[in-house]
């Protein structure tokens, strides 16, 4: 919920954590998947997440993505975190594509709540 929480503060929204433990083969435990308005929005969220993390010993995430801005994918292996642009977002439907996993947001305040993904997000 960490990578959640720090990107809330950097005023990512649409946040959604997805909880893929149950799903065999998934390609981690955890995606988060946030929404950035901006090309620079997008860098400020992937920067203090990286460094969040590292900061809690998570080491240094594999970044891809970095120099489109338009969606950068922090892999810490065990975590993926997703920020997109809006655009990028609404046409590759990560959560539809893993729709299966138990899915999480986030409160004003940080605290995790589960929900159902809408047929809007998915």
């Amino acid at each position: 919920m960490l990578c959640a929480r720090v990107a809330q503060d950097k005023l990512a929204h649409d946040i959604v954590i997805l909880d893929m433990n149950e799903i065999e083969h998934a390609p981690a435990a955890f995606f988060v998947i946030v929404t950035a308005d901006s090309d620079a929005q997008v860098r400020a969220v992937t920067d203090a997440v990286a460094v969040a993390c590292k900061g809690l010993g998570m080491g240094n995430a594999r970044i891809t993505g970095k120099t489109s801005g338009s969606w950068v994918i922090l892999d810490f292996f065990d975590i993926c975190v997703h920020v997109m642009l809006p655009e990028a977002r609404d046409f590759y439907k990560l959560e539809r594509l893993w729709g299966d996993a138990k899915a999480y947001t986030l409160t004003p305040a940080g605290a995790a709540k589960a929900i159902t993904l809408s047929k809007r997000t998915v």
